[in-house]
């Protein structure tokens, strides 16, 4: 019995030496993933980065000559003023394109997410006042850095085989890029690269994380355990998902411009209620973009830094442009000039950055929560109305400046906005990664793309904080690089196209349109060319 009892023994010690050993091993691979994975970050999420990103947005705007100011009305007339009177703009189509109203309401709903509540507070935490100028740069170059992404989409794209259009950065890399002399596998590399990145940061920042906030405000605010909130939220995103593009986008368009708007009416009732403080937050953010307020040379250049990599780097966070990402749900539109899509791409950038991360801004910014010289936190914790201390951070900052001004109402009303603005990004997720799989993989594949996807929305809900966030959030970054390139390398091409539209609809210039670098879907879109109502 004893010689028995010694053999487990050593089995047991044994086995133990292994585990730890193994454990240790893991660990220590891990660890070389998380060192590689923060280096890899720090290129794509770095100041190159956007740099590349800002001198893509410059070019294109000198390139299509300040289109987004020049033709400012136009723009605004052609998209969100035509949904009042153009009913081709809204209205559903028979075949297996969406409407442009929806291509929009599906874009913003993988755009204006947490970026918007969590990544404004962000920015302003490690970038000051000032960072919220250099997201308002960011945008007025991303707005035609989007446009030429939708432009190359909708002259790139092709149907499927179920008639579906499909379009993105992988397709005008493959078939724009590849086309020019010896670039044919530069193209491929480039296009399938995109697609694999997409693909995997669709599960990340386009699911995970994304339902992770959703359970985490939930737990917090409404002591709903993350399971439950897991369960229902991947019962949910399955019933759309599931469906294809077409439910998606008949989903969208009915819960963004709800949440949107229910968002804004909260943040401008604090604008009025804080209007007092208007000339010290927008003073405080003109300071801070340019260390005004900063007492040494040195401390000077530290915060202009500072204001401008967080500023510009949430703005990118926050809209998307450069990514490559919107592009994909933009080609599905039912319209046929690019460049009346390209618009919208204009508007989606103008509503996410400039209109709602602003209003985002002002009320963080006129709480008293923020010192406005240093974008610093007064305090360390908060005292709710309901007497409960709580400690502050970017990811809480916003609900409890709803909470300063309207109680327990204020918090629940952020969780909700939270909860909707997360579940549409996951649905909107869903159609990009879906188009990834198609063009890596194959049309036959997608089906098993959705299951997993909805099956991993349950994981996102339940997991803690880990190595795969950080990880999706690089592959996230690493779409731009392959898309930036692309849009340099054609960005003349995006010229022609506008100069031509500009011609014919503004000018009225008799000159032959550009819908397509195909000339079957050139043909055919010229035997029903648009009229004088929705051109």
């Amino acid at each position: 019995m004893k010689k028995s009892t010694g053999m487990a023994g050593v089995l047991l010690g044994s086995l133990a030496w292994t585990v730890t050993a193994a454990a240790e091993e893991t660990g220590g691979f891990l660890k070389g993933v998380e060192n590689v994975n923060n280096a890899v970050n720090g290129v794509v999420w770095g100041v190159p980065a956007l740099a590349l990103l800002a001198f893509v947005g410059i070019l294109m705007t000198v390139l299509t000559k300040v289109f987004q100011v020049s033709h400012f009305g136009h723009w605004m007339k052609k998209t969100i003023g035509a949904v009042f009177r153009d009913k081709q703009v809204t209205s559903h189509t028979k075949d297996r394109s969406i409407s442009q109203f929806q291509s929009l309401c599906t874009a913003l709903a993988a755009t204006v997410g947490t970026g918007n509540i969590v990544g404004v507070s962000g920015a302003i935490l490690m970038g000051g006042p000032g960072a919220v100028f250099w997201m308002w740069v960011m945008a007025f170059l991303g707005m035609m850095t989007n446009y030429s992404e939708n432009v190359l989409g909708i002259f790139y794209r092709r149907k499927n085989s179920k008639g579906e259009w499909s379009g993105g950065a992988m397709y005008y890399l493959r078939d724009g890029l590849g086309a020019k002399k010896g670039c044919k596998w530069i193209g491929l590399v480039l296009a399938g690269l995109f697609a694999f990145f997409c693909l995997v940061a669709s599960f990340g920042i386009g699911n995970m994380t994304q339902v992770n906030s959703i359970s985490g405000n939930m737990d917090a605010v409404f002591g709903v355990p993350s399971w439950v909130t897991g369960l229902v939220i991947m019962i949910l995103v399955g019933l759309v998902v599931v469906g294809g593009l077409k439910r998606i986008a008949a989903v969208t368009e009915k819960i963004v411009p709800f949440m949107v708007i229910l968002y804004m009416v909260g943040t401008i009732a604090i604008f009025f209620i804080n209007i007092s403080h208007v000339g010290s937050v927008f003073t405080s953010i003109f300071k801070g973009a340019f260390g005004m307020q900063a007492a040494a040379g040195g401390v000077v250049g530290y915060g202009i830094k500072l204001a401008i990599e967080w500023g510009m780097k949430r703005g990118v966070f926050s809209n998307e442009a450069g990514l490559g990402s919107s592009v994909m749900v933009h080609s599905n539109s039912n319209v046929k000039e690019p460049v009346k899509q390209g618009m919208w791409g204009i508007f989606e950038v103008f509503a996410d950055t400039i209109v709602v991360c602003t209003l985002t801004a002002f009320a963080v910014l006129s709480s008293g929560l923020i010192n406005l010289e240093t974008g610093e936190l007064v305090s360390a914790t908060f005292m709710t109305q309901a007497g409960a201390e709580i400690t502050l951070s970017k990811a809480n900052l916003v609900s409890a400046v709803f909470n300063q001004q309207f109680g327990f109402i204020g918090s629940a009303f952020i969780a909700v906005s939270i909860m909707l603005f997360a579940f549409s990004t996951v649905l909107g997720w869903s159609h990009y990664g879906t188009k990834a799989c198609e063009y890596l993989l194959g049309e036959k594949w997608t089906i098993i793309y959705r299951v997993l996807f909805v099956l991993l929305v349950f994981g996102g809900a339940t997991m803690g904080d880990n190595l795969a966030w950080d990880l999706a959030d690089t592959f996230n970054g690493l779409m731009m690089i392959p898309n930036l390139i692309g849009v340099i390398v054609l960005s003349g091409t995006v010229a022609k196209i506008t100069k031509n539209y500009v011609d014919r609809h503004l000018r009225g210039l008799q000159v032959e349109p550009m819908y397509s670098a195909f000339p079957d879907v050139q043909h055919e879109e010229e035997v029903a060319p648009p009229t004088d109502e929705d051109d």
